[in-house]
């Protein structure tokens, strides 16, 4: 068990339109996780064993940014006010750096939701900037990107700097953000659908396309297009995320469904020979995201 896990489960949850009282009390135990989890002087464990122990001193630098990352969702999102409060006080006592500007890209996102639910946040304000600070976009316009290859949950760095750039009202942040997204669908189309970087990541000169494929880069993609849609009212992202949603249904490099319609499941990652059946937690919530994203945009 693990707070990345629970982080992403509680997004997924908080963005149910009229959720039922079956998944409210799921993620209340969602939220009760990374309350467990929260260290006393920041921070958050990521591990624990089946015997409830956690088994690191503080978790990875990108579990710190998610949990963030759900904090900032459950105050803008969560009905409950004692969940509000919970996570606008653990949300408080955070003060994290990483020189991972993912891990920053996720904590940006965490506190632009909160600065959402509760503007004119002072602390919110300013980790908005330092965790934005650490995502630098290159001169370079034929490799731009923050870090010297393409790595995993890529455009999760060009949707925090549209987001931290819209909620600052920072026109130059979200243009930044819009160009690096923009390259990045560039990098990553082939023959109209998204040929995401594999596993082991992707720099020029490397073999197109690469697997295993994620599930979880086709939702970055879904997530940050939303946004740049919502930022822009340009059709072409809304477009965008419909292309997300196919890589799911079939409209990738192999032309085979990585999500089972019945179920909700997704496959652990697209190889070379077709679907890796595994169905673990993190590509399920990465499918069923990127769906939830397609209906909200009625796709």
């Amino acid at each position: 068990m693990c707070t990345d896990d629970n982080a992403r489960a509680l997004i997924l949850l908080l963005g149910v339109p009229e959720p039922s009282a079956q998944l409210r009390r799921m993620m209340r135990v969602y939220m009760r996780f990374i309350e467990d989890a929260a260290l006393p002087g920041g921070g958050f464990h990521n591990r624990r064993d089946a015997f409830a122990r956690w088994t690191d001193r503080i978790g990875s630098d990108d579990s710190q940014g998610r949990a963030i990352w759900a904090l900032g969702n459950v105050v803008s999102h969560a009905r409950e006010p004692a969940l509000r409060r919970s996570a606008l006080d653990l949300f408080d006592r955070q003060g994290f750096m990483s020189p991972s500007p993912r891990a920053n890209a996720f904590a940006v996102l965490g506190a632009v939701e909160v600065l959402a639910a509760v503007p004119e946040h002072p602390h919110a304000s300013r980790l908005i900037r330092s965790w934005a600070g650490h995502i630098v976009v290159r001169s370079d316009p034929s490799w731009p990107w923050p870090e010297t290859r393409l790595a995993y949950d890529n455009a999760r760095l060009a949707e925090a700097l549209i987001a931290a750039g819209t909620a600052l009202d920072d026109w130059p942040m979200t243009n930044d953000g819009l160009r690096l997204l923009d390259w990045l669908v560039g990098v990553e189309t082939r023959d109209g659908h998204f040929s995401v970087a594999p596993v082991g990541g992707w720099a020029p000169g490397e073999t197109r396309p690469g697997f295993d494929q994620q599930p979880v880069e086709a939702a970055a993609f879904a997530d940050a297009c939303a946004r740049a849609w919502f930022a822009t009212g340009d059709e072409r992202w809304r477009d965008l995320v419909e292309v997300a949603a196919r890589w799911f249904l079939g409209g990738n490099d192999l032309d085979v469904p990585m999500y089972d319609v019945e179920t909700g499941a997704s496959y652990d990652g697209l190889t070379p020979d077709g679907p890796n059946l595994n169905r673990g937690a993190e590509s399920t919530i990465s499918g069923l995201s990127t769906m939830q994203k397609a209906v909200l945009l009625e796709l």
